[in-house]
């Protein structure tokens, strides 16, 4: 989710990383909610890959720091400040334990529980990368760490085989994919908030007047009476689609095999993707899709088709979407399934949030 200054994939030159937080060792909580016959005897966790895995090339200093996600106590920050000064790297795993996710486990405060904001602000205090892992069953509110942190990997609660998967990641065996299913919120008070919402009559336009720079007396239309939060903004932490890669890609060349289509047809969307990195990874490339004419509100977006491509550094590949008619419609308020003629925007990118574009038109 974050990877400032390419910290990782960790690099051969590290020599010593401390690893603190209690869910890097919490085989119970890493299998996540509704686990019922789940063995936790058979859950590798972080820091058993780690140590297991690439003791023998770096140094591992784990200090839990504290015992589980809501722990209150601060006792133990000191030994997990001495481990980070002796290192080159830290890794803290925060989040929350599986109790707390899942159905009828409702949370009004969503951010991370107990004292580990307290201990990532504490770290990041200290001249070294910090690299903060998330071990949530839901998106959580974590703007604040995500900006203390060098690097941000969400990995949700990832199962038996987190632990190697996670390691994997961390020092490049494996280089991420992932896109965002959920959308993030920066608060709490965003909620609910999703990428396909309803259109809006005055949308923001990202120039707002946010809550520190509102003039005295500022009289009451003055603000554009638009659809925003005047401490939060319009824009969500992350965006639903988000996903970094430890390479580039680059989207160019959209094309369509019409700009116009009657009902029985289908048009052929082509757009070029090139990896622009130095490393062979999978793009999620995604396809969204707006109606421009329809006769009730519908979402400034929708997700219409993805594909996983493997690009290898350097090359480029042509993706295809096909768009039928019938994938255009929509239910009405009758449990009717209507397909109306109109103009329809669509967008091909790497999240919901930019890409290249394009317009069709159906007709009647």
């Amino acid at each position: 989710m974050k990877n400032d200054e390419r910290i990782l994939p960790f690099s051969e030159e590290l020599k010593t990383i401390a690893v603190v937080g209690s869910l890097a060792d919490a085989p119970h909580d890493q299998m996540g909610t509704w686990v019922f016959d789940g063995e936790k005897e058979q859950v590798i966790t972080p820091i058993e890959a780690l140590q297991k895995t690439y003791g023998d090339k770096v140094e591992i200093i784990f200090e839990p720091t504290i015992k589980y996600s809501r722990d209150k106590d601060k006792g133990s920050f000191g030994k997990a400040l001495n481990a980070a000064k002796r290192a080159d790297a830290v890794i803290a795993f925060v989040g929350e334990e599986a109790i707390l996710s899942g159905e009828a486990h409702s949370l009004a405060n969503i951010d991370l529980q107990g004292v580990q904001s307290n201990l990532i602000k504490e770290l990041s205090k200290i001249d070294i990368p910090l690299i903060t892992v998330v071990m949530a069953g839901r998106p959580l509110t974590i703007e604040n760490e995500v900006e203390m942190s060098d690097a941000v990997l969400y990995a949700w609660h990832p199962g038996t085989m987190g632990g190697p998967a996670i390691a994997d990641i961390l020092f490049g065996r494996s280089i991420p994919s992932g896109k965002l299913p959920v959308t993030f919120p920066r608060m709490v008070g965003q909620v609910p908030v999703y990428y396909n919402h309803n259109s809006t009559g005055r949308p923001a336009r990202g120039t707002e007047v946010l809550l520190d720079d509102i003039p005295l007396e500022a009289r009451q239309s003055s603000l554009g009476n638009r659809s925003y939060y005047l401490d939060a903004g319009f824009d969500p932490l992350f965006h639903f689609g988000h996903g970094l890669s430890y390479t580039t890609f680059e989207y160019k060349n959209l094309r369509l095999s019409a700009k116009e289509f009657q009902k029985p047809d289908s048009i052929k969307v082509k757009v070029n993707v090139s990896n622009t990195g130095s490393l062979d990874a999978t793009e999620i490339v995604q396809f969204y899709i707006s109606d421009k004419s329809a006769s009730i509100v519908r979402p400034v977006k929708e997700l219409k088709g993805f594909q996983r491509v493997f690009i290898e550094a350097g090359k480029k590949k042509e993706v295809v979407f096909s768009i039928s008619a019938s994938s255009l419609g929509f239910w009405d308020s009758e449990g009717d399934y209507l397909v109306e003629p109109g103009t329809f925007s669509l967008m091909v990118g790497g999240n919901s949030l930019s890409g290249l574009n394009g317009e069709i038109f159906l007709i009647e």
